[in-house]
C-alpha cells in the first residue's frame, strides 16, 4: 500500500509512493564527505499533494517529466523544513499506468513539511541510508 503524499512524515523508512512526475532534473555530482556521489532530483505528486524526490546513484536520471511512477522501499528526510523522499540502492522504482495518478493540472501545490521542532536521529547516517544495512543479522544482499 503506498502512501499518499500528504501523510510523509520525516524518518519514514520502507515506504511506497506512487505519483505524477511533475519535474525531472539532470543528473549532477556532488561532494560529500564519502566522496562524490551522483543524484538527481524530481518532483512527484499524487491527489493531496506533491513532494521532492533524491534520486541516488543508479536512479539519478532514470524518470522523465509526465511518467506516473511507483518507488518502493524509499525512505524520508527532511531538508529546510520540507520532507523529502529518497531514493537509494534498495529501492525499486517502477512505471505505472498514466491513469494511476491525476493530470499535472490536478495536483495541488500542497507539500508536507516537517514539524518546527523536528531534529533529525543523532545516528551515523552513512548516505543517508546506511542504518539498514547491517539488519540482516550478517546475511549477504538478496539481489
Amino acid at each position: 500500500m503506498e502512501e499518499k503524499v500528504s501523510n510523509l512524515k520525516p524518518g519514514m523508512e520502507n515506504i511506497a509512493v506512487k505519483g505524477r512526475v511533475l519535474e525531472a532534473g539532470e543528473q549532477r555530482v556532488i561532494n560529500t564527505k564519502n566522496g562524490p556521489r551522483t543524484l538527481s532530483e524530481a518532483v512527484i505528486g499524487d491527489e493531496t499533494g506533491r513532494v521532492k524526490v533524491t534520486l541516488w546513484g543508479n536512479h539519478a536520471g532514470s524518470i522523465k517529466e509526465g511518467q506516473v511512477v511507483r518507488i518502493e522501499n524509499a525512505w524520508t528526510t527532511a531538508f529546510r523544513g520540507q520532507i523529502q523522499v529518497n531514493a537509494g540502492s534498495r529501492t525499486k522504482i517502477t512505471e505505472a499506468g498514466d491513469n494511476e495518478a491525476p493530470e499535472a493540472s490536478e495536483i495541488p501545490e500542497d507539500m508536507p513539511t516537517a514539524p518546527e521542532d523536528y531534529r533529525p536521529p543523532q545516528r551515523n547516517r552513512r548516505f543517508g541510508g546506511g542504518g539498514r544495512r547491517f539488519s540482516r543479522g550478517g546475511r549477504g544482499e538478496e539481489e
